[in-house]
């Protein structure tokens, strides 16, 4: 599967390209990016945010930040629990559509549900991999994501949310059994449930 302009050049005019980025951690909010490419115009290397190694993807993150038109939105920890991931996605990225700070004709989101929105749209499964607007999304999400929780993690030591991102890794596993939830943690997954402490941590 390759990248290509197909879908920027379908849909026409000013389009955006939509990815998240932190659906199954167990902690940590979800993060999306909405970007804005000039048609044909994209960083050399730019991909799925998955098939790129973390020094690869940093690199073309402030590359892209550099260049392009681009806006993040997130959902918190009690947004998710309150709304569930799914809808929780669809609010971060309608957030980051929001902060483009202009009107767009079209946006591209990555998978196969679009948020309750009134812009004109389309879904595309794995579109991180077909699209150069929604790869450009995916590795803007992805960083800006994984630098919060390395932040996190010095706020909150004992998670290993540097290395992990809050996803439920052994290590992060053993770590919420020893040393319960924090304000941090998504109590509405079922691993996170299953732990909590009739007093959580509150750091951070």
């Amino acid at each position: 599967m390759t990248l290509d302009w197909t879908w920027e050049e379908r849909a026409g005019g000013l389009v955006a390209g939509v990815d998240e980025a932190g659906r199954g951690p167990w902690a940590g909010p979800v993060v999306a990016a909405a970007v804005i490419l000039q048609l044909g115009k994209c960083p050399p290397g730019v991909n799925d945010s998955k098939q790129l190694a973390e020094p690869v993807r940093e690199r073309l993150h402030d590359d892209l930040c550099a260049q392009v038109i681009f806006g993040i939105g997130s959902a918190s920890v009690a947004e998710i629990d309150a709304l569930n991931i799914h809808w929780a996605t669809m609010l971060a990225m309608e957030r980051a559509v929001a902060a483009l700070g202009r009107a767009v004709d079209h946006v591209l989101v990555d998978g196969n549900r679009l948020p309750r929105w009134q812009h004109a749209a389309t879904a595309i499964v794995e579109g991180d991999a077909r699209c150069h607007s929604i790869a450009a999304a995916s590795i803007i999400a992805k960083v800006t994501r994984d630098r919060l929780m390395r932040g996190l993690d010095a706020e909150c030591p004992g998670y290993g949310w540097a290395r992990n991102k809050g996803y439920g890794t052994p290590d992060h596993a053993r770590s919420l059994a020893a040393l319960g939830a924090t304000i941090h943690h998504r109590r509405s997954f079922a691993p996170v449930r299953a732990v909590l402490a009739p007093a959580s941590q509150s750091c951070g």
